[in-house]
């Protein structure tokens, strides 16, 4: 479980039309704040810089990202403040390296973003026990990493020594170990659910979870449950579901944070457009699941 790769794994639905202007304009503003986003922004100079008034830039820059260009820094500032509460560096450095100046002025987004204290989150697993074991399925090999409360991984991959190394990037400070032969049945029915739902067998995938995250991508994975087999939202569709309208970015990156194939369905969450976004198990294995669910629902 890596990085996850939602956009270099696109599949167009169509053919890419030449952006507009302003189009243009918001996509330049928008890898700029991603590549400094501690440098100080107001919506005047953007507008000023942009030849745009404040009021048109903030509208188009919404409906494209998302997100107002103050909520797509900080989006950026919190994503830079994770990287370096993995790292090294202590609390308090990460802090002001992401920009936020302060101890507490990061606390009132903790709860928010990380869903945790900064100290909390970089634990990174720490505290945790998992266990885990691999299989075959019709996808390929997959891997079940499991608590004493449930299931907190479930990946394909190419290899089971893949598998592994990614679990332990996953969770770099948690305690890993071989699925105990005292688990070995409990492992065993695991997968009988798991290739019975891929082979269409069952209406849904019922595996006992036991995930972490913030209290946004918790929201998100909530939601992605109540999403009948046979059907899928666009990012847009799921952060206004749940009543966040202006965070279909943000929905996109719980998707790909999600470490949980299948039994938390983010493959049900298409591009606006319809096409196939990233996956980060493999855009095929998503397209593979798609077809199947939908097949299976129309009872074919």
């Amino acid at each position: 479980m890596t990085t996850p790769a939602h956009a270099p794994d696109s599949i167009p639905a169509r053919p890419a039309r030449r952006p507009s202007p302003i189009a243009a304009t918001v996509h330049a503003l928008m890898r700029e704040i991603e590549a400094d986003p501690t440098r100080p922004l107001r919506l005047a100079d953007l507008a000023r810089r942009s030849g745009y008034s404040a009021a048109h830039l903030q509208r188009n820059f919404t409906a494209i990202a998302g997100s107002s260009p103050k909520a797509f820094q900080v989006a950026a500032r919190m994503r830079l403040l994770k990287k370096g509460l993995r790292s090294p560096a202590n609390v308090t450095a990460a802090i002001q390296e992401a920009g936020f100046g302060s101890t507490s002025r990061l606390y009132e987004k903790a709860d928010a973003e990380l869903g945790m204290t900064p100290t909390e989150y970089r634990r990174g697993g720490a505290g945790l026990t998992i266990g885990w074991a691999t299989g075959e399925t019709p996808l390929g090999r997959v891997l079940i990493g499991a608590t004493s409360r449930g299931i907190c991984a479930l990946a394909f991959g190419a290899s089971d020594a893949a598998l592994a190394r990614d679990l332990a990037a996953e969770f770099p400070a948690a305690t890993l170990q071989p699925m105990p032969t005292t688990s070995r049945a409990e492992f065993a029915r695991w997968m009988a659910a798991l290739n019975g739902y891929l082979a269409g067998k069952l209406p849904q995938l019922e595996l006992p979870l036991d995930v972490q995250g913030t209290a946004f991508q918790l929201l998100v994975w909530r939601y992605l449950r109540t999403v009948p087999r046979g059907q899928t939202r666009s990012y847009a569709e799921v952060a206004r579901e749940i009543g966040r309208p202006d965070a279909a970015r943000a929905v996109a990156r719980a998707c790909a944070g999600n470490r949980v194939a299948i039994a938390i369905p983010c493959h049900r969450v298409v591009r606006g457009d319809g096409a196939l976004s990233g996956y980060r198990w493999g855009v095929q294995r998503k397209r593979a699941l798609l077809d199947a669910e939908a097949l299976a629902a129309d009872g074919r």
